[in-house]
């Protein structure tokens, strides 16, 4: 029997997850190559909802870029493809991926359940995404990181703070906090 992960309601199986990681993958080949965006149809119709995504280039064990959406403003699929798009091209904190390098360039896929409210001593690092929100600043960190780096709790609401150019201590008092989980699967 095949093994599903449930998201927002909806299952994802392994075959899905498959096809949207080679959309993405098409993707980032025909846009760093040829300039343009594949037209694809996918066969699973869940990859057709609606979806809120991130996508995470990484090249060894660098970040090579990470950019996405917290609600969904597309078919999934199709926000999958402009997110890659997105972290190869317009990620300000590292130069655009070339074509030579694009099939080095792993691919890590994190679809987003809505955002919530959250009190601090909620967050559960490794399960919680989080984004903080003061005045114009605002910051995000997929639930993964949290586990990448062995954060605690603390730790976690501090690094989001700084990640929104925030002091570390920002999340204490008149912020917006909100936290996600996320589906997340790569090549």
């Amino acid at each position: 029997m095949e093994e599903k992960t449930e998201i927002r309601g909806a299952c994802f199986s392994s075959e899905e997850k498959q096809e949207l990681l080679r959309i993405a993958r098409d993707a980032l080949v025909a846009y760093v190559t040829e300039g343009q965006m594949p037209a694809e149809t996918p066969a699973h119709p869940a990859l057709s909802a609606p979806g809120a995504a991130f996508v995470t280039l990484r090249s060894g064990d660098r970040l090579r870029g990470c950019i996405g959406y917290t609600e969904p403003h597309a078919p999934l699929y199709r926000t999958v493809q402009e997110c890659i798009v997105a972290a190869a091209t317009e990620d300000p904190r590292f130069p655009r991926v070339m074509a030579e390098e694009a099939g080095g360039v792993r691919i890590e896929i994190s679809v987003l359940t809505p955002l919530l409210t959250v009190r601090p001593e909620d967050v559960q690092p490794g399960v919680h995404g989080l984004m903080i929100q003061k005045g114009a600043k605002r910051g995000l960190l997929l639930p993964q990181v949290a586990v990448e780096h062995g954060w605690d709790r603390e730790t976690l609401l501090a690094q989001v703070c700084v990640k929104a150019g925030l002091p570390a201590d920002a999340w204490r008092e008149d912020a917006e906090l909100y936290s996600f989980t996320a589906e997340v699967f790569g090549e």
